[in-house]
């Protein structure tokens, strides 16, 4: 029954497993710039937008994107010069930062203004209210990782206490846990897209809440470079930037079936009718940026969260970790 399921992880795992890489030739006079992103996921549409409609071309680029598989390894791309650019929830920008680091990750452009997960249960519940969650066992996120924050931050909000009032397993490599939740157990599991919508097809599991709706707006992921590759490669931030402002109108500007005919190539294990309503998911919870203008309001927010959950070594200037020249000069 879960032949299709297991395809799909196996498919995607073996695009996760896959972190390193080397700088592309130039394709003619296009510049080559390496992207590390922290998954491959619908969440990111515009960004594959930009990638199937040839903006990063027209905009000078020739664009490897490489799956980091979390944003501990991204950083780590970034910082070790594998990867130009990064893309991650900032919190790795801040705990870099922190740690004293001298050519830190600043962050340039935002994408998403929502989280990007869901809660997943073994059966449907219309009546699921979050309070449902006490006393009960869930596959969550890494410690100081934004899904695991944001959903520690939905727990506080109704009154539970992560760490007394459920059992989160944390114990799951990042992007396996919907693998393993059919034979695991535990009752709820926090899910990103393409999984939350392959466990309802496969009839493992049914999402019965959307993190990104109870948490608000938050700053979930941006783009990223280190300090010394802005000041170095402005006129390459700035076209990278460009196209992205340019997936960001595309995804706002076209209903769900138009895009998911254009992003199909990024996910041609996932079926036509699954892509789009993943991303009426996402355009129903208003998940994307009109611009990429990253806000010091949302950067307070971030560092508020970060804070609630213990991670925070030590609150940081948002002057020194966030530049929105580029997105001002991107933005309609």
């Amino acid at each position: 029954m879960k032949k299709k399921l297991f395809a799909l992880f196996l498919c995607l795992g073996s695009v996760l497993s896959f972190t390193a890489c080397s700088p592309k030739e130039s394709a003619g006079d296009k510049t080559p710039v390496t992207l590390s992103e922290v998954a491959h996921s619908v969440f990111y549409a515009p960004q594959y937008a930009a990638i199937e409609l040839g903006y990063f071309e027209e905009e000078g680029i020739d664009l490897t994107l490489v799956n980091g598989a979390g944003a501990d390894k991204v950083m780590t791309a970034l910082v070790s010069g594998d990867a130009d650019i990064g893309f991650m929830g900032s919190e790795a920008s801040i705990y870099t930062y922190a740690n004293g680091a001298a050519d830190y990750a600043v962050n340039f452009a935002q994408l998403t203004q929502r989280a990007g997960n869901f809660l997943v249960a073994r059966e449907p519940d219309p009546d699921f209210s979050w309070e449902k969650l006490q006393g009960s066992s869930v596959l969550g996120g890494r410690a100081g990782g934004m899904p695991q924050m944001v959903f520690e931050y939905i727990l506080k909000k109704h009154g539970m206490d992560p760490k007394t009032d459920l059992s989160i397993d944390q114990s799951i490599s990042f992007g396996l846990t919907a693998a393993a939740f059919p034979s695991s157990g535990a009752d709820y599991t926090v899910e990103f897209e393409p999984y939350a919508t392959a466990l309802e097809k496969e009839g493992s599991g049914y999402v019965v809440a959307s993190l990104g709706t109870e948490s608000g707006y938050v700053p979930y992921t941006a783009y990223s470079a280190k300090k010394s590759y802005l000041v170095e490669n402005p006129e390459v931030i700035q076209a990278f930037t460009n196209a992205i402002q340019k997936g960001l109108d595309y995804v706002n500007s076209h209903s769900a079936a138009e895009i998911a005919q254009t992003i199909h190539p990024q996910f041609e294990e996932t079926d036509l009718d699954s892509l789009e309503t993943i991303i009426k998911r996402y355009q129903e919870q208003d998940t994307w940026k009109e611009n990429t203008i990253f806000e010091e309001s949302s950067f307070d927010l971030l560092q508020n969260i970060l804070e609630d959950s213990g991670e925070l070594p030590q609150r940081v200037p948002y002057s020194d970790l966030v530049t929105t020249e580029y997105s001002k000069k991107a933005a309609p």
